[in-house]
């Protein structure tokens, strides 16, 4: 499977993450299950070109990789300019007759001072509110598979057989939630709304009895 960035300059466009009335083929927990499907739908002729994957439930996950030390900042700031100072020097050196060790070792060491001072300037700038350091992604937290309307039932099919007993257990789950639905609207019909003694009425307080109740017995002297 190829992938290719879209943007506004693709001769795709904008238009390529649209479809004309679309519906859910299946949901999915992980990319890897959306992209078996969508595969296993290619593999079966499907038009795959009417087919999107979308994301769902987006979240920032953030995974802290280290304590940020100001020895290991200032590390890391020598050789990142060291670094640099070695890349300036041999350019330098391509251009300029000399010594081109000795201009490319007082690069690499200016750089190397460069890139201590930098980094530290840059620690104390923050104040110790972030001593860690981390990386940090966006990722989904379930993936829907789309389809056009007129190939909705195709691809429904064709799943059914890459993975029967996860589309006997969307049929259950479906028909469930259409009982469910039906059952709420007969009970807020209008022809619904007497209720036992005892019950809970229309407006969701306890129901009291219309009937009068017994006098309380009054006290004997």
């Amino acid at each position: 499977m190829t992938t290719q960035p879209l943007g506004a300059r693709s001769p795709l466009g904008a238009a390529a993450f649209k479809l004309n009335y679309p519906m859910s083929l299946g949901v999915y927990a992980t990319y890897a299950e959306a992209q078996k499907a969508v595969d296993y739908l290619s593999d079966n002729g499907f038009p795959v070109q009417d087919v999107l994957i979308v994301g769902t439930d987006l979240r920032q996950v953030e995974r802290v990789t280290g304590r940020l030390t100001r020895g290991r900042v200032a590390l890391g700031g020598a050789l990142s300019g060291a670094w640099l100072g070695a890349f300036v020097g041999l350019v330098f050196s391509l251009f300029e007759q000399g010594e081109t060790l000795v201009r490319i070792a007082s690069t690499v060491i200016f750089g190397a001072l460069f890139g201590l001072v930098w980094s530290l300037v840059g620690l104390a700038l923050t104040k110790g509110q972030r001593d860690f350091t981390s990386v940090s992604q966006v990722v989904a937290t379930k993936y829907e598979v789309l389809t056009e309307h007129k190939f909705v039932q195709q691809g429904r099919e064709l799943l059914t057989r890459l993975d029967p007993m996860k589309a006997a257990q969307a049929q259950v789950a479906e028909a469930q939630a259409r009982a469910y639905a039906e059952a709420q609207a007969a009970h807020g019909s209008p022809g619904n709304q007497s209720t036992a003694p005892g019950a809970s009425g229309p407006t969701g307080s306890s129901y009291q009895p219309s009937y009068p109740q017994q006098p309380p017995t009054p006290p004997t002297s």
